[in-house]
Order: structure tokens, then sequence, then C-alpha cells
């Protein structure tokens, strides 16, 4: 018996249709078609809860940063609340602990997630071929009302703005927002910083006081960028809470991609590195010692160096400057990104030296 050859499959619901076969090519459905990485939150190396956050970086969820220009304070955590059924365990979750009901006119507050040029290539943007893309994402706010996400192209100053509404108070809902295909200005394709996704929480009048940007803007204006933004900060009562993250190119949302878990974790070490180091100086004064970290994946870049728990001399915190013995603590001498080589040294020539190095390559 002759087996029909299979030119498309739009699949709903598991199903193939006769017309699904005879149309053309399969939808969304390549490997790794989501561009944002860590969407279901599952990865969170630098800890599961940060609390007292009033200024930008980097806290909980690999990937995802958080920018906050006099916004209130907050705790940001890797929570285990999640929509049911669809197959996410954790989230990404804003709680707010000091309110900020009347922003300043320029200040704007917002989580999101920086993208390599290189690989945004298959959107083929600045091209008569440039592809529309798609966001979608589960969201649970306790402020009901609508609230901004915005693509803000790095490498040619344009952007665009697309809208989504939080109907009941603190209740999961599926947001799915296209953005046209932009013809103006390719992205870099490089491993540089190309384009931001941003979800807005609040914004100052600034960038609230014109008409939303749905298409392209290649000359910005700040008041069209934000346009019905909710403030999410302008009560201690608030959470703003997120999940499912994906990005990927064409006009419909497909099912969210899982990753098997090694393979997300991987790809979140391009851009943070935990490493234990623990170095003896060998008895030699003035108590030196050098020693490399390699890393357990490349890196995006030659990462910078932080350190936490021990270094020094057995117990105690890392420390820069020099004491009696010698460096005290860890400095980076080189970096590349697949190692670094670090130098240090204790005040006891008998002591050695252990503690965990931080090594950052976000964009």
């Amino acid at each position: 018996m002759a087996i029909s050859k299979v030119t498309t499959a739009a699949i709903t619901d598991g199903t193939i249709t006769s017309s699904d076969l005879a149309s053309g090519a399969v939808p969304n459905q390549s490997a790794f078609k989501n561009i944002i990485i860590n969407g279901d939150m599952n990865i969170s190396q630098r800890g599961t809860s940060t609390a007292s956050i009033t200024s930008d970086g980097y806290y909980t969820l690999d990937r995802f940063t958080t920018e906050i220009g006099s916004f209130g304070t907050w705790t940001q955590s890797q929570a285990t609340d999640s929509p049911t059924g669809q197959g996410f365990t954790k989230c990404l979750k804003m709680d707010c602990t000091t309110a900020q009901g009347s922003p300043g006119s320029s200040a704007v507050m917002l989580v999101g997630q920086s993208i390599e040029g290189q690989m945004l290539q298959s959107i083929k943007q600045g091209t008569a071929n440039a592809e529309s893309t798609t966001l979608s994402f589960w969201h649970k706010h306790t402020k009901t009302g609508t609230n901004i996400v915005e693509l803000l192209d790095a490498d040619n100053n344009n952007a665009v703005s697309g809208s989504y509404t939080q109907s009941v108070s603190d209740t999961w809902e599926k947001a799915t927002i296209t953005f046209p295909a932009n013809t103006s200005g390719t992205y870099d394709n490089d491993n540089a910083r190309s384009l931001r996704i941003r979800f807005i929480m609040g914004s100052g009048t600034d960038y609230t006081s014109g008409t939303l940007a749905t298409t392209w803007q290649t000359s910005i204006t700040n008041a069209d960028r934000y346009a019905g933004q909710v403030n999410n900060a302008d009560s201690t009562s608030n959470n703003f809470i997120i999940t499912g993250v994906q990005y990927e190119v064409g006009t419909t949302a497909s099912d969210f991609e899982f990753l098997p878990f090694d393979v997300n974790f991987t790809r979140c070490q391009r851009y943070f590195q935990k490493s234990d180091v623990r170095a003896s100086n060998g008895g030699i004064s003035p108590n030196w010692y050098v020693y490399n970290i390699n890393f357990a994946t490349n890196m995006r870049s030659a990462p910078t160096l932080s350190t936490s728990s021990a270094f020094g001399s057995d117990t105690g915190d890392a420390q820069s400057g020099t004491s009696s013995g010698g460096q005290t603590g860890m400095v980076l001498v080189e970096a590349s990104t697949t190692a670094i080589g670090v130098r240090g040294g204790t005040d006891s020539v008998s002591s050695y030296l252990k503690g965990r190095a931080h090594l950052s390559s976000e964009l």
C-alpha cells in the first residue's frame, strides 16, 4: 500500500486532517523556535528570592533582568505558582513591598530579556522578507487593566509596542501579541545585545501621554511607547507574575517549547555561571596563588567576576586590596570565553582559599 507524503501538518489537538496534509509548510515547528531563554522560569542560579529591590539588576531568574527608576521597593522570587494543566511549575514573581503611587514623569519599571543579534537572524529584519513575530506568555497580576510589552531594537533605535489585559485580579490568563515585520534596519550578526523584550510594570507620563505605537517607530516618540499602562506599583498588595514566555517567528503562537532541564541550564550558563574554588597557597611567601577556572560551557563573552561565600584564610568574606600576607581574596588576571585566571593570597602561609566565583557575561 502506498503511503501519502505529508507536505504540511498543522496539528490541532494531536489530529492531522486531510486539508492539513495538502496545504504547505509546518508552522513554528522547528527546534529551538523559542528565542527567549528560560521562558519556563526553571533556572535560577543566583537564588530563589531577593528582597528590597530598588535598582536595576539580575536578581533571581536566569536571563531576566529588572529595571527600576524610583518605582517603589520589590521582592523578586522564583515562585511555584503556575497555570493549571499547562506544564509549568515555576514563575517570576514581583511583589510590591513599598508602593509608588505617583511616579516621576520619566520613571519606568520593567522586567525583560536582552537577546544577541546572532540569535535573531531568522527574523530577516531590515529586508523585504522580514518576518512578523509573536510573543506569548501567561500572566497573573493583582492590578487589572492594560499592560505593555515593548520590543526595543538596540542596533537601530527602533521600537514597537503591544498591549495585553489582566481581566481578573490574581488569576492566570494567557496573552498573545503579534508584532509586525520591520523592513528597516538589520540586526547585527554578533554576540552583542540587539533586541530587548520589555514587560512594562509602570511608567511616568513622559511615556504614556500619546497613542500606543503598534507599528515600528524608526524615530521613537517616547509618549507613544507605553500609552495605557497601569501602575502595578501603586499598592503593597500588588503582585506581577509571568511564566511560559515564548517569542517566535510567525503570526501565530505555537505551544510552548519545553526543553530538557539540562539543555535549559546549559543555555543559561552562557550568560552566568557559579564556580566553587578551593586553592592552597602552597606555603610560598608572600602567600600568592594563581588559580584557573574552566567554564562548564563557553560563555557569551569574557565574563566579569564577583565573589560570594567564604574567600580568604579558610573563613571570612571575599575582600579586595592588600594585607600583611599579600592579596586577600580574588583578583581577575585574565579572562576568555572558556576560562579565567585569578590571583590572590592569604594572611597565613598555612591557610588556603575557598569560596564561590560568580561569572557574568550578561548583555
